[in-house]
């Protein structure tokens, strides 16, 4: 059994429990942090002294934080196939677009985007920051275009962990009030991810609790 603490408005917690899914595994979340709180408690500073989430354990194993870090550890441990290969050449080359998509995509859309749109009240978003930041984000985009336009999927043409990595920000980015421009690939690789039922149950969450008016 593997447990979890981090609530499922969390992006990072989203990736990880649609790796979870994906993976079919069995698993207690409890909801931390935001308006649940419990993140900086004793108990959970001794988990994760940072005091962010997700944390999870694995049995009775040591508590494990940081998203790339724990996606990597249930991909080696439960993963197979192309999900996370055991040839270590073609495991780099996904693990090369996993590191990628969490600093280019994930790091790109989450704060400087998504927070600036909702979680953010109207009257103090900069506008201007926000159209720089859209064209930072676009700039990657644009890479992920031209790689699943070839692929199908972010590392190749089967899907895997870069795919969670890349793709857990989609559905918000596709979601939020902001002009994007065309992009086919991408749109026709996020539907094949709604179609998968651990990103339905995962990640297609409503942020209205995140909402700042």
């Amino acid at each position: 059994m593997i447990r979890v603490w981090g609530r499922k408005t969390s992006s990072n917690v989203q990736a990880l429990m649609w790796c979870i899914g994906e993976l079919g595994l069995e698993y207690e979340r409890f909801d931390i942090g935001h308006k649940y709180g419990g993140n900086d408690t004793p108990e959970f500073l001794a988990m994760n002294p940072n005091g962010t989430v997700p944390v999870i354990r694995d049995g009775e194993g040591q508590p494990l934080w940081e998203t790339g870090a724990i996606l990597r550890y249930l991909a080696e441990k439960y993963g197979a196939g192309e999900f996370w290969p055991k040839d270590g050449e073609r495991r780099a080359q996904i693990d090369k677009w996993t590191e990628w998509a969490k600093i280019g995509v994930a790091m790109n859309f989450t704060a400087p985007v998504f927070w600036m749109v909702v979680r953010t009240a109207a009257k103090d978003q900069d506008l201007q920051a926000l159209e720089k930041s859209l064209q930072n984000l676009n700039k990657k985009l644009v890479i992920a275009e031209a790689q699943i336009a070839q692929q199908g999927y972010l590392a190749g043409n089967a899907f895997s962990l870069a795919d969670i990595q890349f793709g857990h920000s989609l559905f918000r980015y596709f979601d939020i009030a902001i002009e994007r421009p065309s992009y086919p690939a991408i749109e026709q690789y996020y539907q094949k991810l709604t179609q998968r039922p651990a990103f339905a149950e995962h990640v297609m969450v409503s942020y209205d609790e995140l909402r700042v008016v």
